[in-house]
């Protein structure tokens, strides 16, 4: 997606360089984009680049972006990702620096090819097509994201030269608005970052997660940041304590190595915290201890090994926690060696171990794996996923969203590894089932499943997998696929397949549907056409004329109502038209009544919108919050950090609208706070009186258990905003004993 474009002339205040100074600006960046570049030049390279840099440079001569630099400073950025942190050559840095020329520029795709030859406008025309697609009726983000899949399986190269570009706009994001900030933000964390954990290259992974909860949710980031940087003496102590007796041990054993602690990323501190309900200073893997061994290709596995050995003799390893990515990599490359170990002042420390072939897989993923032009002709597990995908993406009527969905779990999971009866590896996604395996091996036997043999012993087709199980299929002519199904397989494969068999069936018995239909209306004396069955559809409320055929023909809809409809010559007259609302545009925000909606709606307009709070989040005024156009519900109120947030803006960002609360004391909402502290005699009194007594708030529900010296009580009440939650939040934690009070989302 290529960022907004502004016309040169208003310049934002934070960019004010004089013409003169802009261009050493644009050739001080070029410079250092061919410095990064030097070792993998080869004769004629540079004034490709050159070439590349000047039609870019005089494509883009007019633009701007938001910030107000020239726009031609993006192009040359991304092209410096992809040299440096992703390790492409010169071909994609020639890609990344034209990637927006075509879209946004009178270049044309023949210009790109006459200029540098098949294959760069090939990856140039896949980068195009990915910010191009618009689809009205379905997701726009889905759609785009289906068409980059389409194109990464011809080269992956366009993938990631895209992951390059959105890094680039995330880390530049400040000068855009709040509600594209947002957009964007969650598209990221919902597609990108897990592609990018896909492709292998986790920094990148890591910077965009914590870049998009920058944005998300700014006050947890700020504060969670602060931390990190307060106790970032106290780690640097701990971690060196940590580690001298392990230096020791691997210099006596004369390894090559390097040994540093790494602190974790914000975004999964957070996702910590949330997981496990603790506090900041409670998570206790706030960094990892990285080894990196300098060792032959021969002897990698043994030395990983050894140093595993020397570090579970230090300190004693936690046995659920062993990680081995040595024997079986991921299906992205990554091989490593992880434990969990007791250290010092008991707390438990990750250790990774890798040698350094398998770093430079880590940090730069698929570049590092993936050898182009080689000629290898071995499958590797790349080549295996892209094959999946392809398979997938050739299967038609596949819905936009569904195939998200479908494909974030089948594809951007973590895997397994399960054995065919003759000993062959199948890669599944965590959480498949034996139906999964039969769809993987054939969909004919995925048809015909009936149960399987796991590790010979008989299981229903919903077992789920787990890693090294040996799994054999037992089918039957007589079984078909049923809608149940569909909840017990997860791999995308197996869902296509099976909503493919369940439609089929559904289309011949509805061709029943039809006849008695067509019989209906000839009896009617009403003609059997298009226009009619469009208007009966609507009126029956179906989603397709397939649905409706399907119900006549199943004896759940008898028709019964068609007596109502009057016949005009040939044509069936339509339902009563329904009133339309109209909508009332203001100026200015008025003041409401009780009556009136209490939320301001700023859209194209200050229009008067009528809503309801969504169950999952239960917003209330002070919240940051958006409005969500839903079918046949109105407009739905969510909190921006409502758990389906990411997965509404992401899905269907053009259903997304800005919302903002205006001020309305006369009515209360009702939201929950969960207290923990010290069981203490009238600990309930002091909470109560604080509530209703200090603040005189009501309550709707109050319910604490104790156990062992501590309680956990969760109260409902009613406030009129953010302020008086924060308030009785604050006050609530003044009372001794009190260890924490955090709001939770009421039912």
């Amino acid at each position: 997606m290529a960022e907004e474009t502004v016309p040169t002339a208003p310049v934002v205040a934070k960019y004010n360089l004089t013409e003169e100074q802009e261009k050493k600006e644009i050739l001080r960046h070029y410079r250092a984009l061919l410095r990064a570049l030097r070792p993998k030049i080869k004769k004629g390279d540079k004034e490709m680049v050159r070439h590349a840099f000047e039609m870019a440079a005089d494509a883009h001569k007019t633009m701007r972006r938001k910030s107000g630099e020239p726009y031609i400073l993006h192009p040359i950025a991304v092209a410096m990702i992809c040299v440096e942190e992703i390790g492409l050559g010169v071909r994609s840095t020639i890609c990344a620096l034209l990637h927006d020329t075509v879209e946004d520029t009178e270049i044309s795709l023949e210009d790109v090819e006459r200029g540098f030859g098949h294959e760069i406008s090939r990856i140039v025309d896949g980068l195009t097509k990915i910010s191009n697609v618009i689809d009205t009726n379905t997701s726009q983000q889905a759609e785009n994201f289906k068409k980059i899949l389409l194109t990464l399986t011809d080269d992956p190269r366009v993938i990631l030269i895209k992951l390059a570009d959105r890094l680039h706009n995330m880390r530049t994001m400040d000068s855009m608005k709040r509600e594209k900030q947002l957009k964007i933000s969650s598209e990221t964390v919902w597609v990108y970052a897990p592609l990018a954990h896909r492709m292998g290259l986790y920094n990148i992974k890591t910077e965009l997660e914590d870049l998009a909860m920058k944005y998300m949710e700014p006050e947890t980031y700020k504060e969670i940041a602060q931390k990190l940087a307060e106790t970032k003496r106290e780690r640097t102590r701990y971690i060196n304590e940590f580690i001298r007796p392990i230096k020791e041990k691997l210099q006596r054993g004369q390894f090559n190595f390097e040994i540093y602690g790494r602190p974790k990323s914000i975004h999964s501190i957070w996702n910590k915290m949330k997981k496990k309900g603790v506090a900041f200073q409670e998570v206790y893997d706030l960094f990892a201890i990285r080894i990196i061994l300098n060792s032959p290709a021969f002897r990698e596995k043994e030395d990983c090994w050894k140093v595993y050995s020397i570090i579970t003799d230090e300190y004693t390893p936690s046995p659920e926690r062993l990680r081995d990515w040595l024997s079986n990599p991921k299906s992205n490359g990554y091989e490593a060696l992880h434990t969990t170990v007791m250290g010092p002042q008991g707390k438990w420390v990750e250790v990774q171990i890798r040698t350094k072939r398998m770093n430079e897989i880590a940090e730069k993923g698929l570049a590092a794996h993936y050898k182009y032009k080689e000629g290898n002709s071995e499958e590797d597990r790349f080549d295996k996923w892209f094959g999946q995908i392809r398979e997938v993406l050739t299967s038609q009527d596949t819905d936009s969203v569904d195939f998200l969905q479908d494909f974030k779990v089948s594809f951007l999971a973590e895997e397994i590894y399960v054995y065919t009866p003759k000993g062959d590896v199948k890669m599944l996604p965590i959480g498949s089932t034996a139906l999964d395996f039969a769809f993987s091996i054939h969909s004919a036997v995925g048809s015909k499943c009936i149960g399987a043999k796991i590790n010979h012993k008989l299981v229903p087709i919903s077992h789920k997998l787990r890693s090294g199980d040996q799994v054999e299929i037992i089918t039957s002519n007589k079984q078909k696929p049923s809608d149940d199904w569909l909840n017990i397989v997860v791999t995308a494969k197996a869902k296509s397949k099976i909503k493919d068999a369940l439609k089929e069936e559904r289309r011949s018995i509805a061709e029943e549907g039809k006849y008695i239909l067509q019989r209906k209306l000839d009896g009617m004396g009403a003609a059997y056409q298009q226009h009619n069955i469009d208007v009966l559809v609507s009126y029956y409320k179906y989603n397709s004329q397939l649905d409706f055929f399907y119900e006549i023909a199943v004896k759940k809809n008898d028709l019964r109502e068609l007596k109502e409809f009057n016949v005009l010559g040939d044509k069936l007259e339509p339902p009563k038209p329904v009133k339309q609302i109209q909508e009332i545009s203001v100026e200015q925000p008025t003041h409401y009544s009780k009556k009136d909606s209490e939320l301001i709606i700023f859209g194209e307009s200050s229009d008067k919108i009528m809503y309801s709070l969504a169950k999952c989040c239960n917003p209330i005024p002070g919240d940051d919050v958006f409005g969500f156009v839903s079918t046949g519900k109105g407009l739905i109120i969510h909190r921006t950090n409502c758990p389906n947030a990411t997965s509404l803006m992401a899905n269907y960002g053009h259903r997304v609208v800005k919302t903002k609360w205006a001020k309305n004391k006369e009515i209360s909402f009702l939201t929950g706070l969960k207290i923990i502290g010290m069981d203490d005699v009238g600990v309930v009194n002091k909470i109560t009186t604080i509530i209703s007594g200090d603040l005189r708030i009501n309550i709707s529900a109050l319910t604490i258990e104790s156990r062992e010296g501590l309680f956990e009580g969760t109260i409902k009440v009613f406030v009129h905003d953010k302020e008086e939650l924060e308030e009785l939040v604050d006050r609530l934690k003044t009372l001794d004993g009190i260890h924490t009070v955090d709001r939770f989302d009421t039912e």
